[in-house]
């Protein structure tokens, strides 16, 4: 890890449509995770430098160049030794944001989809005290958005959405943070899924999440993910899976127990109709139907445990944002 300044520099003064009565000066500290960026890197840093007074890049093992652009432009870099994964870059990140004493906290991609002028719009919110995070929504417009990837959001938004509640881009790594969000959320999820996790936890936490419309640019001659779609959707429904197995078991396990036992109970109850009536044993039948009862019970079983360690640790962590806070 590089050497991070963690004093307070002058403060952004944030210009933009905010009202001159709520305008105050914050620290902005744009963070971008980067992996094998170094076509993109240098124009990025360049430009976010003019929106925020930070700038930290976390260079997650990167065998080209990436890092050294980023530190003889000016950004803060931090280096893991190997690929962690996006996740655990936004971790480092996080820990970085919280060192310094951001106001705001911004991250955006190093692959240049995102616009850095558009950070005053994801500032606003914040600095105007209506959200704790704001995300930047590409979808309002589709236009310039592939049509494989718009349905593939689609599809991991709506399994975002179980857990979460409602929004339209859960995806989107354009996003800015209070320093009341950076202090309570948890990056866990090292993978791709960490925008899907720390999505939820922040809804879960009670923190107050808007969207707001912005531009994304995706040029041909710059891969804007290392994966393939397929893989990319595949990695991120199964830490979606997971999340929501652990945020709502009796949902995920708990709902298709009791249909495993309703569909073990009426194999029980044919196999004694067909006793009733001809005083025949139909063993298949009886099997089918215990088997589908004990597994609907063991599911009902593990989604009540579940669900009673899950408010635990929610309650634990509750107690200690709010000793933070």
């Amino acid at each position: 890890m590089s050497e991070l300044a963690v004093e307070r520099e002058a403060p952004h003064m944030l210009r933009g449509e905010v009202n001159k009565d709520i305008e105050k000066k914050l620290l902005v500290v744009a963070c971008i995770p980067a992996f094998n960026e170094e076509k993109t890197i240098a124009k990025v840093v360049l430009q976010t430098k003019k929106y925020v007074d930070k700038i930290v890049v976390c260079d997650d093992g990167s065998s080209d160049m990436t890092g050294e652009i980023a530190r003889k432009l000016g950004a803060a870099v931090i280096r893991h030794e190997r690929n962690l994964g996006k996740g655990a870059a936004l971790k480092s990140l996080f820990e970085a944001a919280r060192k310094m004493d951001a106001d705001v906290f911004v991250t955006l991609d190093a692959d240049g989809q995102h616009g850095p002028d558009e950070i005053s719009k994801l500032v606003e919110p914040i600095a105007r005290r209506d959200a704790d995070m704001v995300i930047g929504n590409r979808f309002h417009s589709s236009e310039a958005i592939p049509a494989v990837r718009r349905w593939g959001n689609r599809v991991l938004n709506f399994f975002t959405n179980l857990s979460a509640g409602e929004a339209n881009d859960t995806q989107s790594g354009f996003r800015a943070y209070s320093k009341k969000a950076v202090n309570v959320i948890n990056v866990d999820e090292d993978g791709l899924g960490v925008d899907s996790q720390i999505f939820i936890d922040a809804k879960q936490k009670s923190l107050k999440v808007v969207e707001v419309p912005v531009t994304a640019k995706y040029p041909r001659d710059v891969k804007t993910s290392k994966k393939n779609l397929l893989w990319h959707g595949t990695e991120v429904i199964m830490s979606l899976i997971e999340l929501v197995t652990e945020r709502r078991p009796l949902l995920f396990l708990g709902a298709p127990g009791l249909g495993l036992l309703a569909v073990g109970g009426a194999f029980l109850i044919t196999v004694l109709k067909i006793f009733n009536e001809t005083r025949q044993f139909a063993i298949g039948t009886a099997i089918f139907g215990i088997l589908f009862t004990l597994l609907g019970a063991l599911l009902i079983f593990c989604a009540l445990i579940l669900w009673v360690i899950g408010n635990r640790l929610r309650r634990f962590e509750n107690h200690i944002s709010n000793r933070q806070t």
